[in-house]
């Protein structure tokens, strides 16, 4: 970045002169740090992927437990419902 700048400087101070290339290089500066630190927001960090796998990890364990007792309860209701229609039709 400070090889562009210094690049973009000598470029302007040749057109406009050295205090206003100054002057536009500083402005151009604050400009970029501000929308950087607007975007940082959105940036995702390890530390934030990290928590993300973390919770994705709790989810899935639980979403294997629900998944398990479903289908321990529908086990027991067909087998109920079987039992009581094979009672039925035996008598």
């Amino acid at each position: 970045m400070i090889v562009s700048e210094i690049k973009l400087y000598e470029l302007l101070k040749a057109k406009i002169g050295e205090k206003e290339a100054e002057a536009f290089v500083e402005i151009l500066e604050k400009r970029v740090d501000i929308k950087f630190e607007d975007a940082k927001q959105y940036l995702a960090t390890k530390e934030d992927i990290a928590d993300v796998r973390a919770e994705m990890q709790t989810i899935k364990t639980d979403i294997i437990k629900w998944m398990f007792i479903f289908w321990v309860g529908t086990i027991g209701v067909l087998s109920g419902i079987m039992f009581a229609m094979l009672h039925a039709y035996l008598k």
